[in-house]
């Protein structure tokens, strides 16, 4: 099942359930794909029963709806819509083999019998432990977080680079979406192709500094897939300049490509008691492995990048924004 959350600027927030060329509204009451999973938590039922049960009469042109031109416009496929501040957006990286390779570089120069960089033994532990046999614990993936639910944008939602930033480039990947539930337990909700948007600039400079690159916006959607075939996910990326393809790239991901199993990822992500709050929304992006950084692109104000993830719907595209304002001291002030 594919869900799309959409908006207009008179009828609001309203679900959508993808069916082929067309957008089935689900029933107003359920305003936000994070409504109809905390009734379904808090009742004991099941989700496909009720968006059936909720189906109104009313479809949309998908076509439309996905090319900006209607009212209405496409929100992140998941978030918390009542308090960005209990959505938290985290990652896990180094579980791809490109993605230790291009780290390495960022961070050593090769040469004939250098020391591995820790980036690479970072993904060499995961390769040997990542994927634990059942109920045993697998070794801590690399983590990090993005940031509070106010960093996510939808389809064809700027990216923005602040005046902060040196750089600003895409990181394709699947991220999974989670609830916890009002008995404390996470619950994964399902996934959707993702933009991680990093600085890469800004890591490369001193890989201690890869903690604020991550503290950027990022993009989900546009449809989030109840049930995916997670095991093999393989899709493109592409850069476009000006209305032409400057840049593409086949990614590989899903389990098969991936040092971790998601179990040994949700493990270590959710073992922290803060993460496990009721009413708590979570988006963990899974990893990448390949990005236009690491083959010279500088992306440019207008950039669109477009990630497509076979299985996982239409693809999710977002413009790059380079803010124009000039870095400003935040001036404080202190409590009388």
């Amino acid at each position: 099942m594919r869900l799309v959350q959409i908006t207009h600027p008179v009828q609001g927030r309203r679900v959508a359930l993808v069916e082929k060329a067309s957008l089935i509204l689900i029933h107003e009451k359920f305003t936000s794909v994070y409504d109809l999973v905390w009734k379904v938590l808090s009742q004991q039922e099941i989700l496909e029963e009720e968006v059936q049960k909720n189906l109104t009469a009313t479809k949309l042109s998908y076509d439309w709806v996905y090319s900006g031109k209607e009212a209405w416009r496409v929100l992140p496929s998941f978030d918390h819509p009542y308090d960005p501040l209990h959505c938290l957006v985290s990652g896990t990286g180094l579980t791809h083999k490109a993605s230790a390779q291009n780290r390495a570089l960022m961070h050593q120069k090769i040469r004939e019998g250098a020391e591995r960089s820790d980036s690479m033994k970072m993904y060499l532990l995961g390769e040997e432990g990542g994927k634990p046999p059942p109920g045993k614990v697998g070794v801590q993936p690399e983590w990090f977080y993005k940031g509070n639910g106010s960093i996510l944008r939808g389809h064809l939602s700027p990216l923005e680079i602040p005046p902060y930033a040196l750089d600003g480039g895409e990181e394709p990947e699947i991220a999974g979406a989670y609830v916890v539930d009002p008995q404390g337990v996470p619950v994964r909700i399902g996934m959707t192709v993702g933009n991680e948007f990093s600085d890469h600039v800004m890591e490369q400079r001193n890989y201690l500094y890869l903690a604020p690159s991550k503290l950027r916006q990022c993009a989900i959607g546009p449809e989030l897939v109840t049930d995916p075939d997670f095991s093999e996910v393989r899709g493109t990326v592409a850069i476009s300049r000006k209305g032409a393809a400057l840049w593409s790239k086949e990614v590989h991901t899903g389990e098969n490509g991936s040092t971790h199993s998601v179990e040994n990822l949700e493990y270590h992500h959710f073992k922290y008691a803060q993460h496990r709050i009721p009413g708590q929304v979570h988006i963990h992006f899974y990893g990448a492995s390949g990005l236009s950084f690491s083959e010279g692109i500088r992306l440019e104000d207008g950039d669109e990048m477009i990630i497509e993830m076979g299985g996982f719907g239409r693809p999710l595209k977002n413009p790059v924004s380079w803010s124009k304002a000039a870095e400003q001291l935040i001036e404080l002030r202190r409590l009388k």
